[in-house]
């Protein structure tokens, strides 16, 4: 029986994915504005969605050699390497996107906030695993005023690896007090599907634009258990909760 439901936050809840590959693609056009365009860094982030800061940082600097010209900033901000200078200048057109109510009050998956607040009418726990930092976090569920939905909220501070390892999913699912296999977690990026699924939990991916082709050609979950349709998200969650009773 399912008795907790755990919710990823970035394109699970909010299109945060989107503007986070926007953020990166600008900066990488400021960086080499000669060399790349934010339609190519944007393509390129469908690789890297789901996954840890320094991760996305790291492949991104070498796929569109970025290297150079982020090294010219690590003074500015104080840090050893091109990747952490790329967060840094990536940061900043990120910030802003949320510095504004409006943007992410626009991009909200009402699907998914609606099922968020469903489970919780229905005195379910509830709980939030998202590789964001906790300072964006708190600023996103703020906006949306989302702070008391959750039991439990656990942010890439609060483990020391992140998804596609299961930690994350298993600290949540201690501090809720329910055994993994009791759990139903609601993703969309194929790292998240992985860590859930090495949780030992049951998984609900649905699908964006930046995760669809690489959800469904990974075959990490059932076709059944694969949203593209949002619409369908409370019917799938419903079928599935009904399976596991």
């Amino acid at each position: 029986m399912i008795q907790a439901m755990i919710f990823d936050l970035d394109g699970t809840l909010v299109q945060t994915e989107r503007l986070k590959a926007i953020s990166y693609a600008q900066a990488a056009v400021e960086l080499r504005p000669d060399a790349v365009t934010e339609t190519d860094v944007m393509t390129a982030f469908r690789d890297v969605v789901g996954l840890s800061r320094s991760e996305v940082a790291q492949t991104l600097v070498e796929r569109f050699d970025l290297a150079s010209a982020a090294a010219k900033r690590m003074a500015a901000f104080g840090v050893d390497t091109p990747w952490q200078a790329y967060i840094h200048v990536r940061l900043r057109h990120y910030e802003a996107m949320l510095a504004d109510p409006d943007v992410l009050r626009r991009n909200q998956w009402p699907h998914a906030v609606n099922l968020l607040r469903a489970a919780r009418l229905a005195r379910c726990q509830v709980g939030l695993a998202t590789m964001s930092y906790c300072g964006q976090v708190q600023r996103v569920l703020d906006v949306l005023n989302l702070h008391d939905q959750f039991d439990f909220v656990a942010s890439r501070d609060d483990v020391e690896h992140g998804k596609p390892d299961p930690e994350i999913y298993r600290l949540v699912a201690r501090e809720l007090g329910v055994p993994p296999t009791e759990c139903l977690v609601i993703e969309d990026s194929p790292s998240g599907v992985k860590a859930a699924l090495a949780a030992g939990m049951h998984v609900i991916a649905v699908s964006t634009p930046f995760t669809d082709e690489a959800l469904h050609n990974g075959r990490l979950l059932d076709e059944r258990w694969i949203v593209d349709d949002p619409v369908q998200l409370p019917a799938v969650a419903q079928a599935l909760m009904a399976a596991e009773a």
